[in-house]
Order: structure tokens, then C-alpha cells, then sequence
């Protein structure tokens, strides 16, 4: 409503008449400046001396990018567009790395520091820290032949690098004006099953550089299960798979997405989904009272089961040092049947043993999801899992801090994500309605599309297709789109990309803006992210 009112108000100044550009370039003002009839007559009236006039310009429109930004004060001038012997400029030490990225995206200079007095020229693109706020907000003024970027962490200021180079994209121009923007969700994700489908570094790293300009800050990795471990290990190299990233790559891929401002959320699910580490431990097996191995299951009643998992999650800590880790706990098959303790009598005797007689295999189960959050909390990291791991009637509760990553409501005992939050636990969107793209559509999947995506689904509407209330809004932290690979061979990574291509943009467009209807139809929403790549 503010930027309409600024809009409207100078769009009632300029109507009919040309406006001649003020010496400073304020954003749109018109206070002070010469008018003259429509069509450009410089004639005066009166003997009196008509100064030169400057180009007249109309009013800006709001730059198109995605996501689209919050909020635009359009102005008159000429907007900005990247030119030889341009430079970028940055206020402080800790923006080096978004200056020199942006500065070689548009073909400037980066000039390096200088402060606010110093040589700043026309054609610069200056970044600026400082002011209060969201971390990830930022202002971007364009006036005067200049772009100003300035936010109150570096990561805002990164994201408004990136709706600069959308702007400028193929030649085009950055509006003149002041665009102040921030994410309606703190927490905008992809997450990717590498365990079973392996992804190439180089395709990983293509998806990084994709998720980094469209705001997305996280990236989950979920590369442990039944089909194949994807990553070196050191404490246990028997469970490795043969086709594997090294961590050197590990290494880079995470230093790429801290440059982008993304977290990398490691994934080592358990006690369920557990197969390609238990085919090099076989004693570790899970098997019922007729000795018959459940599939990709842990015998969680064994010290030796604890032990390896807690050795892999130490050892994974120092390789993906985001703030965030999951730890899954969801599909753990002891509990799909319908007597979990006549079936496995070693679980129910372990759980009698640590909860007392009334102690069941799903508190057995819950405590050992405690006990893998207590070994990553020793690492200082803020804990999810997903929704079927957070078990019902057990004397034993999850622990307090765990977020739950919201995917489906289709598990044994399923509850209402409401449940959850009037619990007052934090929440995470993964709804497989929408936001799961499963390989070869398995069981009832099909593979999402971008325009259901942007029509239908907001944050909000975390199982299926009803939204929870609004005044749960601030516990629902965000959302991640989602790739699992369920038949891998059902698609290439090159057909993954494409086919995840238009979910990923409607996906962040629904995480940035906060409106539960877009303002833009699907058909020029699709027809935008077509001309920006």
C-alpha cells in the first residue's frame, strides 16, 4: 500500500507534462523541478531565460525478478546497467567475496574497499553493512548513474546483489528507485538424496550456483541408505560406496555454498534406512524372533549399533559446519508391524530394561533418536527429523529442541501437523504433496509441478492440501523441495534438473513473498523465469 500511494502520488505529479530532472536525482521527486506542456515545447512565455533541459524520464516500474522483491519506490532516471570501466566497490572487508562474484558476473572492476567520502564514481556499484533488521534484508538504491547496496548482514546484501544481476540480465537495465526486500521464511531449502542416486560434484555444485541466485539457503544432503553411503569416511571405510564424493569434494562443495549463502544440512538417517552401512556389519542386523533380517533396519538394543552411527556423526560434524543437521528417525520398520515387542523380543527386553516394565519398543526407539541428538548437540547444531520419527503414545518424549521436517501424513499412528505445533515445536515444510519429486513416481507420487506449486501451495499447508492456521505462521520456519530417488534410473541428472527447474522458482517464490496469491499469472511467472535463465 506504501509503494502504491508513492507510486500514485508521482504519477499524479508528472501526468500530462514533462518533468525535467532534478540535479540530484531524488528518487522521483519532483520539488523544485521545471515543468513544461506535454509534447516538449521549450519556448517561455515571458522574456525570461529557459534553462537547458536534461532528458525527461518516466516514472520506473518495479524490477521483474525471482523471487519478485517486496517492495519498490519507483523515481525518474535513467536506472543503471553494468558499463565499461564500471567498478565495485564495498564498504567493508567482510563483502570482498560477494564484491569480486558480482563484479566478475557483470564485467566490472572490483575496486576493493573504500569508505563512504572516498573516490565512489558514476557507473559504480557500491555494498555497503550496516543498519538493523533481518540479516537477509537489504536496500538497493539505484540513482544517479549508481547502484547502492546495503543490508545489515553480508547475506542481504548478497541476495541484493542477486536481484541486481537479474535485472541487468542480458543487457537489460536496473530500474532507478529504491527496492527494500527480505524472505517471508527464514529457513528456504532443496534437498537432495545422493545415497541413492549419485550426483556428480560438478552437477552439484551447477545446483548451488542455481539455488544461490534464487535465495535459497540451504541445501540438504541425504547420503546414507539402503542403496549406497556417498561419502568418504575415515572412522568406517567399509560401508563406502564404490561411486562416491571424495571430502576434498565434500570440501569444496560446501565452501561453494557458504559463498552463496547456503548451509549444507547433512542427512544420516537412522535408525531406519540404515542398509548399506549394515551390509558391512551384518552383526548389526535387525532381525524377528525367526531370525529373518529386517530390511535396512538397526538392532537399536546393541551397544556396538549406537556406536557406529555416533562414530559417523563426529566424524561428519567437522566436514558440514552449518548450524543445522537432520537426523532423520523416520520409517524404522520394527514398528510397522502389529506386535512390535512379540516380534522383536531383544527390542522389548532392552526397552523393559531402560524404561522399566512398561517400557515398549517405540520408547526404545524415541530414546535412541535422544541419544543421536545428544551426540550432535555436542557439536553445537540446532537438530530436525522427520514427522514419523516423533512417535505417539511412548512415556518417552522427543527431546524439546528437535524441529520436525513436516513430509507426509500417511505413517503408522499419523497425526496432524497441528499437533506438533501446539506442542509448540518449530516446523519445517516438506509436504510430499507438493514439494516431493520422487524417481520413476512410485506408490502414489507424481512428479510436482512449478505451476501447482505457485497456484496452490503456501508455507502453511503442510500435509496434503488444507493449510494450518495462521497464527501458527511464525513456528512454520520455512520449506524445502525435495528430490529422492526411489528408482534412480528413471531419470538422469540432467532430466532431474530440468524437470526440478520450474518447482525450485514457483518453490522460493512462495518462501520469499508472504502473499498466499502471486501477484503475477503462472503463464508470465513461467515466460519471466524463461527470459532470466
Amino acid at each position: 500500500m506504501v509503494v502504491a500511494a508513492a507510486v500514485a502520488g508521482t504519477v499524479a505529479l508528472g501526468t500530462g507534462i514533462g518533468v525535467w530532472a532534478s540535479s540530484g536525482g531524488d528518487g522521483g521527486s519532483t520539488a523544485g523541478a521545471s515543468r513544461q506542456p506535454s509534447g516538449g515545447d521549450r519556448s517561455a512565455s515571458s522574456g525570461a531565460a529557459t534553462p537547458t533541459p536534461t532528458r525527461s524520464y518516466p516514472l520506473s516500474q518495479a524490477p521483474r525478478t525471482i523471487p519478485a522483491v517486496r517492495s519498490h519506490i519507483a523515481a525518474r532516471g535513467p536506472g543503471w546497467r553494468p558499463q565499461r570501466g564500471g567498478r565495485v566497490v564495498v564498504s567493508d572487508p567482510a563483502l570482498a567475496d560477494e564484491g569480486r562474484l558480482t563484479a566478475g558476473e557483470l564485467g566490472l572492476t572490483y575496486a576493493g574497499q573504500k569508505g563512504a567520502d572516498e573516490d565512489v564514481r558514476p557507473g559504480d556499484l557500491r555494498l555497503d553493512l550496516g543498519g538493523g533488521g533481518d540479516p537477509e534484508s537489504y536496500t538497493m538504491t539505484v540513482r544517479g548513474g549508481s547502484v547502492r547496496i546495503s543490508g545489515p548482514g553480508d547475506a542481504g546484501v548478497f541476495y541484493g546483489t542477486r536481484t541486481l544481476k537479474q535485472e541487468v540480465h542480458g543487457g537489460g537495465t536496473a530500474p532507478e528507485g529504491v527496492v527494500r526486500d527480505q524472505p517471508a521464511k527464514p529457513q528456504r531449502g532443496f534437498m537432495l538424496d545422493i545415497a541413492r542416486k549419485p550426483f556428480t560434484a560438478d552437477w552439484i555444485e551447477a545446483r548451488i550456483r542455481e539455488l544461490g541466485d534464487l535465495k535459497f539457503n540451504e541445501l540438504g544432503l541425504h547420503f546414507s541408505d539402503d542403496q549406497g553411503f556417498r561419502i568418504e569416511s575415515d572412522t568406517h571405510p567399509e560401508i563406502v560406496s564404490r561411486d562416491h564424493l571424495t571430502k576434498a569434494q565434500v570440501k569444496e562443495i560446501v565452501a561453494l555454498a557458504a559463498a552463496r549463502h547456503i548451509q549444507v544440512v547433512p542427512e544420516i538417517d537412522s535408525p531406519g534406512h540404515l542398509g548399506a552401512v549394515l551390509a558391512a556389519h551384518p552383526e548389526l542386523r535387525l532381525r524377528n524372533a525367526q531370525g529373518v533380517a529386517t530390511r535396512g533396519a538397526i538392532d537399536i538394543s546393541k551397544d556396538a549399533s549406537a556406536k557406529i552411527v555416533d562414530d559417523l556423526l563426529d566424524e561428519y560434524a567437522d566436514l558440514f559446519p552449518g548450524s543445522s543437521w537432520n537426523l532423520g528417525g523416520d520409517e524404522y520398520q520394527a514398528l510397522t508391524v502389529a506386535d512390535p515387542e512379540a516380534s522383536y523380543p531383544q527390542l522389548a527386553a532392552a526397552a523393559r530394561e531402560a524404561y522399566g516394565d512398561s517400557g515398549t519398543v517405540a520408547d526404545l526407539t524415541t530414546g535412541w533418536l535422544n541419544d543421536r541428538a545428544d551426540t550432535v548437540r555436542a557439536h553445537e547444531r540446532t537438530m530436525r527429523a522427520w514427522n514419523d520419527g516423533f512417535l505417539t503414545g511412548t512415556s518417552v518424549q522427543p527431546a524439546d529442541d528437535l524441529q520436525v521436517a513436516y513430509w507426509t501424513g500417511k505413517e503408522n499412528g499419523a497425526r496432524q501437523p497441528v499437533e506438533y505445533l501446539r506442542a509448540g515445536r518449530k516446523v519445517l515444510n516438506y509436504n510430499d504433496e507438493y514439494l516431493y519429486y520422487v524417481l520413476g513416481q512410485p506408490n502414489t507420487f507424481v512428479y510436482p509441478t512449478g505451476q501447482r506449486i505457485y497456484e496452490q501451495w503456501i508455507p502453511r499447508m503442510l500435509r496434503g492440501t488444507s493449510a494450518v492456521a495462521a497464527r501458527y505462521e511464525p513456528q512454520v520456519l520455512g520449506g524445502s523441495f525435495a528430490v529422492w530417488c526411489d528408482l534412480a534410473g528413471s531419470q538422469t541428472q540432467d532430466q532431474v534438473a530440468a524437470g526440478i527447474r520450474m518447482p525450485l522458482r514457483a518453490t522460493i517464490e512462495k518462501l520469499w513473498d508472504p502473499a498466499t496469491t502471486p501477484a503475477m499469472s503462472w503463464t508470465d511467472f513461467k515466460a519471466l523465469a524463461d527470459r532470466l535463465g
